[in-house]
């Protein structure tokens, strides 16, 4: 079933050894995702498949969300998510089918998308790693400054307001991040984990979503087609 993904928490990193090679890797608890909405083109205006993820009690949900994922034949959940699917392709999904992590043993790289850990209020130097002003004479308490911002005033070049994206300081972290095109180490499918190389967003215990990669530069699209 091509183009699945999957709800999953963030454990932890650990390392495997494959012919005496080390890799680092990040174990994504996934257990079992329920399909709890099907969109389609007629009815929605798009095509996708919405997901269930982490039991939760319901009197910790809410009447709306319990009778909704009640449609499906399951449990409340704590997670919803949709992924897009072609318009072709949406039969082959039904109300109530459990995605696991076999839905994606054939697949070498996958996206992981994930909240990244909040950092607070953060000055352009953390943020944005600006160097700071002079710290020689006639510079006082201003090491850590961003400088005039009065060039850019506003878009036009002219005006009260400021152009848009300039770079301050400002509340860092706790944003949606896509780490792209990571190996897909081993899957466990007996304790539904996926053991996936290198680094992914969020902290430990975060809820992550992990899809078959979309964008592989040509080393890695090349090692792909050889696995297929």
């Amino acid at each position: 079933m091509a183009g699945v993904s999957l709800l999953g928490r963030k454990i932890g990193m650990t390392r495997v050894y494959e012919n005496g090679v080390s890799f680092p890797v990040t174990v994504v608890q996934v257990g079992q995702n329920v399909i709890t909405q099907l969109r389609t083109q007629e009815k929605d205006g798009y095509s996708a498949v919405q997901i269930g993820f982490d039991e939760i009690k319901p009197r910790n949900s809410t009447i709306p969300m319990i009778a909704h994922d009640h449609k499906a034949g399951t449990t409340p959940k704590r997670v919803h998510r949709e992924f897009k699917v072609d318009a072709k392709d949406i039969g082959s999904f039904s109300l109530g089918q459990a995605l696991t992590v076999e839905n994606l043993k054939d697949v070498p790289f996958v996206d992981v998308t994930g909240t990244s850990k909040g950092k607070g209020f953060a000055g352009v130097m953390k943020r944005w790693g600006f160097k700071g002003q002079y710290a020689s004479h006639g510079t006082e308490r201003k090491h850590r400054s961003p400088g005039s911002i009065g060039s850019l005033c506003s878009n036009r070049g002219f005006g009260g307001g400021l152009a848009k994206g300039k770079r301050m300081a400002g509340h860092m972290g706790d944003a949606q991040v896509t780490t792209r095109s990571l190996p897909l180490v081993r899957i466990d499918a007996e304790k539904g984990l996926l053991l996936v190389k290198g680094a992914i967003p969020g902290a430990n215990n975060g809820v992550v979503m992990v899809r078959p990669a979309i964008r592989l530069y040509k080393s890695k699209a090349a090692k792909a087609a050889g696995k297929k």
